[in-house]
């Protein structure tokens, strides 16, 4: 009897071992399994990703391409319309010279005989009306008809280059929407993806950089066309009577003149006498250029700005770069230029006497810091303005 007992429970022991055994298979067997789809959904979640930020960098990549194209044609632009305004300067140069020149013919006409030529003058509204009336024609020479004649081609020249330099600056408008809307796209994209540009470098490679940069510049530029647009709707012409009046850093309103400031015993007035020099004539190593004029800082106030000498002014406007700029025509083939301002005095044509004043200073166009940028040329050169500042 206990020989038996002893066999059925060796049996049951062996029967219990062996199940044992097949119960910790099974187990491991599950493990195993959970393992193995565990690292396949991270292989998933891992491959996903790496083809989301696939996307992510072609995206970016191919944003940055038009970015990049974009930018070109703004920056060439850009040199059409320095070019174009220079231009423009130079035939209203030609355009003054002309006429300064047909009105000593006149006055030399009048003195010696010729007294009804100064009443047709005055009686003609513009200069093709009087070219175009018969009795004075009839009673000048050949060489006075040539003169009206090519003084009229001059003024033709005038037009046609304003209003090619006003089609520049709209097709840089347009060329600075288009890239702001593509920094606007990049920033979607980035704020939809959590990213941030300084995150850039670990996330999709090295574009961080590259990126920030045509950002900024795209900020800039469109800043540049906001202001553009301000100094159109808020440019006024002084006149007559006209009391409007402002001080807006991104416009070019209107301020009325106060009395003339004559500072200096130079050739010139100082233009702006409440003012320090920030950077000199000639070449800067800072931003490795050559630096046409002189700045002076007024140290973030908007003060007065003078005419350094008697002369007509050739342009008081809008320039991309200039920002509100006034240009005068001085006698002996000297021209000065007056940049950034927040306000203007004067309205292209008019004659201005030695410490007029142009302006206030403003911080306008491509500029860093409220300064007035001072320009000297002669015949067409820059020459160091203290050449002709004590």
């Amino acid at each position: 009897m206990k020989k038996r007992y002893r066999k059925t429970a060796a049996l049951l022991l062996a029967g219990l071992l062996s199940m044992g055994s097949v119960l910790q298979a099974g187990a491991t067997d599950t493990q195993i399994d959970a393992a193995q789809k565990e690292k396949e959904q991270l292989e998933q979640q891992k491959q996903a990703a790496e083809q989301e930020q696939n996307a992510l960098s072609e995206q970016l990549n191919s944003i940055i391409a038009q970015m990049q194209e974009t930018n070109a044609k703004v920056d060439q632009k850009a040199v059409e319309i320095e070019q174009a305004e220079n231009d423009l300067i130079n035939a209203k140069i030609d355009e003054n010279n002309q006429y300064e020149s047909m009105k000593k013919r006149i006055r030399f006409m009048y003195e010696n005989g010729g007294g009804e030529l100064l009443e047709i003058l005055f009686t003609s509204d513009s200069m093709a009306e009087l070219l175009n009336k018969a009795e004075y024609i009839s009673k000048i020479t050949e060489y006075d008809r040539n003169m009206l004649v090519e003084f009229q081609k001059i003024v033709t020249e005038v037009q046609e280059k304003e209003a090619a330099l006003k089609a520049e600056y709209e097709e840089l408008g347009a060329l600075q929407a288009q890239l702001g809307e593509q920094q606007t796209q990049v920033q979607t994209l980035l704020d939809s993806k959590g990213i941030e540009i300084a995150n850039l470098e670990s996330a999709i490679g090295a574009k961080a950089s590259e990126l920030q940069a045509l950002i900024e510049k795209a900020r800039a530029e469109e800043e540049a066309r906001k202001q553009a647009e301000l100094a159109q709707q808020q440019q006024q012409k002084p006149s007559g009577g006209n009391s409007s009046s402002g001080n807006n850093s991104s416009g070019g309103s209107y301020v009325p003149p106060g009395d003339n400031v004559i500072s200096g015993n130079g050739t010139f007035a100082h233009p702006c006498p409440s003012g320090y020099l920030t950077s000199g004539f000639g070449y800067r190593d800072f931003d490795n250029s050559f630096h046409k004029g002189v700045d002076f800082g007024t140290g973030g106030a908007a003060v007065p700005t003078y005419a350094a000498a008697d002369g007509r002014v050739l342009i008081a406007g809008w320039s991309n770069s200039a920002g509100n700029w006034v240009v005068i025509q001085h006698s002996g083939g000297l021209v000065t230029k007056y940049m950034h301002h927040s306000a203007l005095s004067v309205s292209s044509g008019q004659y201005v006497s030695k410490g007029q004043q142009l302006g206030l200073t403003g911080n306008t166009g491509n500029s860093a810091g409220v300064h007035l940028h001072f320009q000297v040329e002669l015949n067409g050169r820059p020459v160091d303005p203290f050449n002709y500042l004590s």
